[in-house]
């Protein structure tokens, strides 16, 4: 009886961690993202922390603007590549940005 529980847990927590593989497919949006909003970041609040612009987000219905922010570089010569709308014959698709280097 134990190993059939131990059997079905291992199971579930194995389907779990594979979700987030499962549903990501990419989503495409039918209308076009408006221009980024030009922003004016504060000055840093400390040594190592870089701006993170902020960029348009789709909601399901409409694109809602995400304001930028200063974030740590998880390393000392990490870059931040913003993200960006891909326009393919799908639709617009979002790329997500992340740390280079």
């Amino acid at each position: 009886m134990k190993q059939n529980q131990m059997r079905r847990a291992t199971l579930l927590l194995l389907l779990g961690s594979m979700m987030p593989v499962l549903s990501a497919g990419a989503q495409y949006v039918h209308v076009q993202p408006p221009p980024p909003v030009v922003e004016r970041p504060r000055p840093a609040p400390g040594r190592g922390y870089v701006w993170i612009p902020g960029y348009q987000r789709w909601d399901g219905n409409r694109f809602i603007w995400a304001p930028g922010k200063w974030a740590i570089a998880p390393r000392p010569r990490a870059v931040w590549m913003p993200g960006h709308w891909d326009r393919s014959p799908n639709g617009w698709r979002w790329v997500a940005g992340g740390w280079r280097g």
